[in-house]
């Protein structure tokens, strides 16, 4: 059951969410280019247990944005997009390469803080409005 938070705790929350998304999908630079990539592109090129490793951190990121509130619909595009990120990145190569511009965490990301930005005006629309 999502726990009741207040404005200040999910800042904090999408904070470290977002650091964690940094970590896994653009950390590092391709210098000379503006290709970011991050671990999970990193271990994805271990064959096995790459994929699933990163697996862990995406699902973690799921199961807050379920304790944070997201609707029912986010959290399902948000598992789709680690589960496409975890069955397309085992693929070898090609899977390596759509790890570098897939971003499934990121897209997780921007999936949870609309969400987030959404709820927040509803919210002021049913007490203002």
């Amino acid at each position: 059951m999502p726990v009741t938070q207040t404005a200040r705790d999910l800042d904090q929350k999408i904070a470290r969410l977002d650091r964690l998304a940094d970590r896994l999908d653009t950390r590092f630079r391709i210098p000379g280019t503006g290709l970011r990539y991050g671990w999970d592109s990193i271990l994805g090129l271990v064959p096995g247990i790459g994929d699933l490793a990163t697996s862990g951190p995406a699902a973690y990121v799921v199961f807050e944005a379920w304790r944070m509130g997201a609707r029912k619909r986010t959290l399902v595009r948000m598992a789709a997009n680690s589960g496409i990120d975890l069955v397309i990145g085992g693929v070898p190569l090609f899977g390596d390469m759509f790890d570098l511009f897939f971003k499934a965490n990121r897209r997780n990301l921007a999936l949870l803080k609309s969400d987030i930005a959404r709820n927040a005006r509803q919210s002021k629309e049913t007490i203002h409005g």
